[in-house]
């Protein structure tokens, strides 16, 4: 197929003639930027400093900045609803345009100061955040379940449960990654397949992942913060009575669609289970046992469920101890590229890279044939999270300025446990939740403990104040399912159903689940936990 490279050329001369005007009007704002060198070099050197320059940076930024970011938004939003063919060949070149129509302006403006804060999020956030993704998945596709349950409305809710526990101790991308593929096979024969996906993504995807730093980066961001791990089991009950009510949704809502599509009269899912019959695919069952019930013929049998490539267990451990290790162990600092780096959160790295690469070699392909393994769902979720942290950039550093940055407004509106569960939740739908999980930890802390170093004031939150940081990780935790960026394995999860021939539904069509379901649950909870006087 012959490239147009006129179509090309057009792009981006259209992309320079965007960014020009965008690095004057950086340039005219901000024309004294001949201490970017300094910055940068000072940022080096790390400390105190680093953290002024950040500041500095977030009240500088005007809020006309965070436009790219709410371009990639909109084109994540828009582009696979109306122009599916072209987003599924080009979405990463459109990741990349809108992460280049901030960084150039950025560049050309701050400088070593611009370049350093790129840096900084690529290898802190970005690079850390895929490694973890992808090793997790790779481990994942390496457990093939057969044998499954049939999808009756009591194997999935069972399932879901299993899953929403398993996501505190495995994380949530892992517990996804481990039974989205097994609640797919068991639904096979159903038409009504997407609100399966969509409740998956809710509770296992998400508010599972509540009760311990391991279950979602935002509580791992607390736990290095000073606070405790086991501490997030306090909000177990704001867990469970969220996932309570999601759950008995889901089971009424999937037992009336069962109904109504009439497989309760199935002779074959009488017990729930069904075998799978050498070299024949789930859906042939559908037609197989429909015909040989009619004729009587049809014999009971009992399923066994059998777990293939069960040694990946061995590597979601070593995973979980890598976190863990990160997170407990300090040895020093080294400069990456200008950057401090903590020397175990590299052992870290190469450690989850490891386990990613053994589970590779160790696993026989045709295990992961079985779970319809591609590299697809990663490779869409690393380009497009590219994009999303590039531009979040300005949005991140407004935040982090506080009242001296242009989203001020946002923090002056925090006051009561209630304000934190909403805004936190709200800015970690379509933020970086673990960021925005930290800013206003920060914010809370400021407010009863000014002054106070970060770490014992954490203490004294949680002696005192705790319903703040509940509210906070809690926010940061249950919005995460709102959209389908609030949290990693949601795309993934998305991706993975899609592959499937799931006809999921678009940005705005899956937030209007969300909607519908999720905020009148979370106004719920908010009666219940947070509306006290505080």
């Amino acid at each position: 197929m012959k490239t147009n490279y006129g179509r090309w050329i057009v792009l981006f001369i259209f992309l320079l003639s965007l960014l020009l005007p965008l690095h004057a009007v950086f340039a005219q704002e901000h024309p004294d930027t001949s201490r970017a060198p300094a910055v940068h070099q000072q940022a080096e050197a790390g400390g105190q400093e680093v953290a002024e320059h950040e500041s500095s940076l977030g009240s500088e930024l005007p809020l006309w900045s965070v436009i790219p970011f709410i371009g990639i938004l909109l084109s994540i939003a828009i582009f696979p609803l109306t122009a599916p063919q072209f987003w599924h060949h080009h979405y990463g070149k459109v990741s990349a345009f809108w992460g280049l129509v901030f960084a150039i302006p950025f560049l050309f403006a701050y400088q070593g100061h611009a370049m350093h804060e790129i840096l900084h999020i690529f290898l802190l956030d970005y690079i850390p955040f895929i490694i973890l993704l992808w090793a997790l998945f790779t481990i994942a596709g390496g457990i093939l379940i057969e044998g499954a349950p049939a999808g009756t409305p009591l194997a999935n809710l069972t399932l879901l449960i299993i899953g929403t526990i398993l996501a505190s101790w495995i994380g949530t991308t892992g517990a996804a990654m481990v039974l989205i593929r097994p609640l797919i096979r068991m639904n096979k024969y159903r038409k009504s397949k997407v609100h399966l996906v969509v409740f998956f993504i809710f509770l296992v995807a998400n508010i599972g992942g509540s009760l311990t730093p391991l279950g979602d980066p935002p509580l791992f961001l607390g736990f290095l913060h000073g606070v405790p791990f086991f501490w997030t089991f306090q909000i177990f009950s704001e867990m469970a009575f969220l996932a309570g009510i999601l759950l008995v949704g889901f089971f009424v809502f999937d037992w009336i669609q069962f109904r109504r599509e009439g497989w309760h009269m199935k002779l074959h899912l009488k017990d729930h289970h069904f075998t799978v019959p050498e070299g024949m695919d789930e859906i042939v069952l559908k037609e197989k046992y429909e015909i040989e019930g009619r004729k009587g013929t049809l014999r009971k049998v009992t399923a066994t469920m059998k777990i293939r490539g069960l040694h990946n267990f061995i590597f979601l451990l070593g995973v979980i101890g890598g976190v863990l290790f990160s997170g407990t162990v300090h040895l020093g600092e080294v400069s990456v590229l200008g950057v401090p780096e903590k020397i175990e959160s590299l052992i870290r790295d190469g450690f989850l890279i490891l386990m990613g690469l053994l589970s590779l070699k160790t696993t026989a392909w045709k295990i992961r044939e079985g779970n319809e393994f591609t590299w697809f769902p990663i490779v869409e979720v690393a380009k497009l999270f590219a994009g999303i942290f590039m531009t979040i950039i300005p949005a991140l550093a407004m935040l982090q300025a506080g009242l001296s940055g242009h989203l001020d407004f946002i923090i002056r509106a925090v006051d009561k446990p209630w304000h934190y569960f909403w805004i936190t939740g709200g800015l970690s739908s379509f933020l970086d939740n673990a960021p925005t999980y930290l800013t206003f930890l920060n914010t809370a802390l400021g407010k009863f403990f000014a002054g106070v170093d970060p770490y014992v004031a954490v203490h004294h939150l949680i002696a005192e104040q705790p319903i703040f940081l509940k509210a906070i990780s809690t926010g940061a935790v249950f919005f995460g399912a709102m959209t389908y960026i609030g949290n990693a394995p949601n795309f993934m999860v998305k991706s993975i159903a899609e592959e499937q021939n799931i006809k999921m539904p678009s940005f705005f069509g899956y937030m209007l689940y969300s909607l519908l379901i999720l905020i009148p649950s979370f106004i719920l909870v908010t009666l219940v936990f947070f509306s006290g006087g505080h």
